[in-house]
């Protein structure tokens, strides 16, 4: 369901920007009841560029019930495919790391899903933002590089790395591992989301957030 309904949006002209990984958090999989991740296609349409001052305006009436997460955002500079792919490959095909914020919405009713429901709808996509790139995160240690979620000036979520499967890494050899399955790759130029590194915040018109991470300017999403 998920790949016929991708292919869809690309005979209508939608392209794909990279791969996003879901429900890697323990905080996350509680909240949807399930016990393993999802992964789904980033649509290029929906990524909403921040300012120069690291803000993105994102338009409300776009979504149906989005809810923001913190995460932390993998550029592809080689191809990355294999049976056994470990958190030291990834980081080897990495060209550079970013802050982001991941808008997930649900069209089934109340977020009542399950894990099949959000695979098929495309791992609950909505939409994205990223911050600057940054070469220089690939050295730190991302299991203990630390993020504060604020929803309208309030500091909601303060998580680690380390809730993303042990280390955002890790989240993205996995799904390199489970694309190789298909026969699929992720590729050079590629965006991957790694997974929330906390619980999901609710948004709608009016709701401001701001993603905090050490070392990193501020990323701010404004819902318009």
């Amino acid at each position: 369901m998920q790949s016929r309904w991708t292919e869809l949006r690309m005979e209508r002209g939608e392209k794909i920007s990279g791969r996003k990984i879901g429900l890697t958090s323990k905080a996350m999989q509680n909240m949807m009841n399930v016990n393993e991740p999802d992964y789904g296609s980033l649509w290029a349409s929906r990524y909403f560029a921040a300012d120069s001052s690291g803000k993105a305006e994102v338009p409300a009436d776009t979504f149906i019930a989005p809810r923001v997460e913190g995460e932390i955002a993998l550029l592809m500079a080689e191809p990355l495919s294999g049976e056994n792919v470990s958190a030291s490959d990834v980081f080897a095909a990495t060209e550079a790391l970013a802050v982001s914020v991941e808008i997930v919405d649900s069209r089934i009713t109340d977020w009542k899903i399950k894990l099949a429901d959000t695979i098929a709808d495309n791992a609950s996509y909505g939409g994205y933002t990223l911050g600057p790139w940054n070469e220089e995160l690939k050295k730190e240690d991302l299991r203990t590089l630390g993020m504060i979620v604020s929803k309208n000036s309030e500091s909601l979520i303060e998580a680690v790395g380390a809730a993303a499967l042990g280390n955002p890494a890790n989240s993205v050899a996995w799904l390199a591992r489970k694309l190789h399955s298909f026969g699929v790759s992720l590729d050079p130029g590629d965006v991957v989301l790694s997974g929330s590194l906390g619980g999901a915040v609710d948004a709608k018109k009016g709701d401001t957030f701001t993603v905090e991470v050490h070392g990193q300017p501020p990323l701010g999403v404004e819902f318009v």
